[in-house]
């Protein structure tokens, strides 16, 4: 029988944590995403994102969330991808971990980006969820390289990276919805990350990852494939 997961398999992609659940986000999940945006992310004027999406008024938000969820879903292949990971808290939506490569198959090398909704923030579920799709990355596509950037200011992201080993980047001068800031990159290597004390779980890997460009075998060699179940 075909599926939406035939179709597209990614929906069947699952990463868990001890604490999380991390999925695609699909279009049921939109509203709970939503939701969870207008619950608020950070404080006014205060935005942690290039574009302060979140700032949009409540109108206009949830139009442009599915517009985006819809855009990237659409626009990913082998070559160029980006995967939107809703994160689900003991059965909770409460925020989103994103994963994008170009040229995965060549460069080996991804990207990240998240957010939490306030009140799941200051619980350490930020480097759960950062860790997850990381482990994801080096242990199970194959990936050499992790990226990812956060304006100098935004101590809570940079402290995630610090925490998991990654090492500085490069100070780079962006325009971040139209003001200027001075945004830190870092990056991480296999070699380099401090791994967590617990074992990533992940289902549904082999037949995601042909639309990623990447290996579908499990795990690589000395990796555990079993850990413990996420709350969610």
């Amino acid at each position: 029988m075909t599926t939406l997961t035939s179709i597209w398999p990614l929906h069947g992609l699952t990463l868990a944590t001890p604490r999380l659940a991390l999925r695609p986000i699909a279009d049921e999940h939109i509203p709970a995403a939503v939701e969870a945006a207008l619950g608020g992310i950070h404080d006014a004027g205060k935005s942690p994102f290039s574009s302060p999406w979140a700032e949009a008024s409540p109108e206009e938000l949830g139009p442009n969330m599915a517009r985006w969820y819809w855009r990237c879903r659409a626009e990913s292949t082998p070559d160029s991808w980006t995967l939107l990971l809703g994160v689900w808290h003991y059965g909770e939506f409460v925020g989103c971990q994103d994963i994008g490569a170009k040229e995965f198959a060549t460069l080996k090398t991804v990207s990240t980006g998240s957010w939490l909704k306030k009140s799941a923030q200051g619980q350490g579920l930020g480097k759960e969820m950062r860790a997850a799709v990381v482990l994801y990355a080096f242990d199970w596509l194959g990936a050499e390289v992790a990226e990812s950037e956060a304006a100098v200011w935004n101590s809570s992201s940079l402290g995630v990276s610090g925490s998991l080993g990654y090492e500085l980047n490069g100070l780079h001068r962006h325009s971040w919805g139209g003001i200027v800031r001075d945004v830190q990159h870092v990056r991480v290597t296999p070699a380099l990350l401090k791994r967590p004390d617990w074992v990533l779980r992940v289902s549904g890997h082999e037949a995601a990852a042909g639309l990623l460009g990447a290996r579908t075998e499990g795990p690589l060699p000395g990796v555990p494939e079993n850990g413990p179940s996420a709350g969610a």
